[in-house]
C-alpha cells in the first residue's frame, strides 16, 4: 500500500468547508476526505481488492475527527493485508441488522416513508390496521421470519368478522413487505400468491348508491325537522353542496366566506387531501347562518353536542359524522310509521342523489362540472390538461339544483327554464 503520508489538517478541513466548494483530498494510503455539492463531509477509505478498486465509507466530519479516522483506516488496511474485503463485509453487517428488524419496526419505516405521499383518510385508515391489528399478531416477528402462513392465519381471522377489513389488512401488510424489498429488508413477500377471496371467500356485493327520487325527496325534506334544526340544515347543505359528511362534520367558520359566497374546504378536510372551493347559493348562505345561530361561538360549523365526546377530546370538537346515520335511520322509521316509506339511505346517498339529478335533463349540467361539484378528480388527460374549477358553471348548476330542493320542499310544482343546461368547456389538447 505504500508509506501512510499523513497530508491533512483539520484547518484545511475546516477551510474546504466554510468555502463549500466540493473537494477530494488525500491523507495519504487511499484515506480521502470528500466534501459533495451538498455540503456532505464524509472520509472514504479506497482500496483495491482482488485487482479492483473499492470504496469503504467511515463516516462523517466532524462526527469523526481526523485522529479517530486515521486509526479506523490503519485498522481496515491492516485487514485488507490479511485478505479481508472490508467494503463488502460492512455490506453483509448491514444487511443483517436489516434482516434482523421486527415487522414492527418496518411498519414504522413503511409509516414513516410512505404516508406523505397518500390522502389523509387513507393514511387515517391505514395506521388504524397496521397499528391497532397487524402489530399486535405479527409485530414481534422478524421481518424476513413473517410466513405465508402468518399472512393467511391473520386475514383469516379478520375475515371473520368482516371481509372488507380483511382485505385492506391483507393491502396495508402487503405494503409494508413491498417496501421492506425496496429497502432490502426482505428478500420476498409473504403477500405473494395468495388472496383475500382464497382465504375468506368472496365479500358481500357492495350496498349500490341511491339516486332519492323526486318523489322521495319531496317526502323526506318537509319532514327533516323531525330529526332536529341542525340535522336538517346538515342534510340540505349536503344535498345542495354535493361535499361528503366528512368535509361539512369538519368545517370551520373561518373556511366560509358569506362576503364572497364560498366556502374553502382545506386539504386536511378534503378525501382527496387537495383544498377545494365550494360555491354558495343564497339558500344554502341562509342554512350556514342558522347553523351559525345553533353554534353558538364554537369554532367549528357543526361542533360535538355531546359532552362526553369533547371530554374525550379534551375539548371543542366537531361533530361527530356518524350520528348523522342514526338520525336517518330514525327519519326513515318515523315516515314508514305514518305511510309514507321511503328507501333507506345514508349521508353518502345524498351524494350520489345529488351527483344523479345534476347530470339529468331537468338540471342539465356537462359530466365534467357534475364532477366538479363533487371534487372527484376528473382523471386521465383531462386531470392533466383541464385546470380550469369550473366555478361559474358549478356555481349556475347549483343554483338550478337549489331551486329543485327548494321546489320539493316546499311542495309546489317546479318547471326548468330554457337554457338550463351548461356547456361543457372545451378540453385543452
Amino acid at each position: 500500500m505504500g508509506k501512510h503520508i499523513e497530508k491533512l489538517s483539520d484547518v484545511q478541513i475546516r477551510h474546504w468547508i466554510k468555502v463549500g466548494e466540493p473537494v477530494a483530498k488525500s491523507d495519504g494510503c487511499g484515506l480521502t476526505f470528500t466534501l459533495s455539492k451538498g455540503g456532505t463531509a464524509a472520509w472514504v477509505l479506497r482500496y483495491r481488492y482482488a485487482g479492483k478498486p473499492r470504496e469503504l465509507t467511515l463516516g462523517r466530519y466532524p462526527d469523526k475527527s481526523l485522529t479517530q479516522v486515521r486509526e479506523e483506516a490503519r485498522k481496515a488496511r491492516a485487514s485488507i493485508q490479511n485478505g479481508v474485503d472490508v467494503a463488502r463485509e460492512k455490506q453483509v453487517v448491514s444487511i443483517e441488522r436489516a434482516a434482523a428488524k421486527s415487522l414492527k419496526q418496518l411498519a414504522a419505516d413503511y409509516m414513516d416513508k410512505s404516508f406523505p405521499n397518500l390522502a389523509t383518510s387513507t393514511v387515517k385508515q391505514r395506521r388504524h390496521h397496521i397499528d391497532d391489528i397487524i402489530i399486535p399478531k405479527l409485530g414481534r416477528l422478524a421481518s424476513r421470519e413473517v410466513s405465508t402462513a402468518d399472512v393467511v392465519s391473520l386475514v383469516e381471522d379478520v375475515g371473520k368478522k368482516s371481509i372488507n377489513v380483511a382485505e385492506l389488512v391483507f393491502t396495508a401488510i402487503s405494503e409494508i413487505f413491498k417496501h421492506g424489498i425496496a429497502r432490502h429488508v426482505v428478500t420476498t413477500n409473504p403477500c405473494a400468491g395468495i388472496s383475500v377471496s382464497a382465504i375468506c371467500g368472496k365479500p358481500e356485493p357492495k350496498r349500490l348508491r341511491l339516486k332519492l327520487t323526486e318523489a322521495e325527496l319531496r317526502t323526506i325534506l318537509p319532514a327533516l325537522p323531525s330529526i332536529g334544526d341542525a340535522n336538517a340544515l346538515t342534510v340540505k347543505i349536503l344535498l345542495a353542496t354535493c361535499v361528503r359528511i366528512g368535509e361539512l362534520a369538519k368545517a370551520e367558520w373561518s373556511h366560509v366566506d358569506f362576503d364572497k359566497s364560498k366556502w374553502f374546504i382545506p386539504d386536511a378536510n378534503s378525501k382527496t387531501g387537495r383544498g377545494f372551493m365550494v360555491p354558495l347559493t343564497p339558500a344554502v348562505i341562509k342554512w350556514f347562518k342558522q347553523l351559525q345561530v345553533l353554534a353558538c361561538d364554537s369554532a367549528y360549523v357543526l361542533p360535538a353536542r355531546q359532552l362526553r365526546r369533547r371530554q374525550n377530546h379534551g375539548g371543542e370538537i366537531h361533530y361527530d359524522q356518524r350520528a348523522l346515520n342514526s338520525m336517518l335511520h330514525k327519519l326513515c322509521n318515523r315516515l314508514e310509521t305514518t305511510g309514507t316509506p321511503v328507501r333507506r339511505f345514508t349521508p353518502h346517498d345524498l351524494r350520489s342523489t345529488a351527483r344523479s339529478w345534476l347530470i339529468s335533463e331537468s338540471i342539465g349540467a356537462s359530466v365534467v362540472v357534475a364532477e366538479r361539484c363533487l371534487n372527484h378528480t376528473l382523471g386521465g388527460l383531462l386531470s392533466v390538461y383541464d385546470q380550469h374549477d369550473y366555478m361559474t358553471e358549478r356555481r349556475t348548476v347549483l343554483e338550478r339544483w337549489e331551486e329543485f330542493l327548494l321546489s320539493c320542499e316546499a311542495g309546489i310544482e317546479w318547471t326548468p327554464k330554457a337554457g338550463n343546461v351548461i356547456q361543457l368547456r372545451n378540453a385543452a389538447t
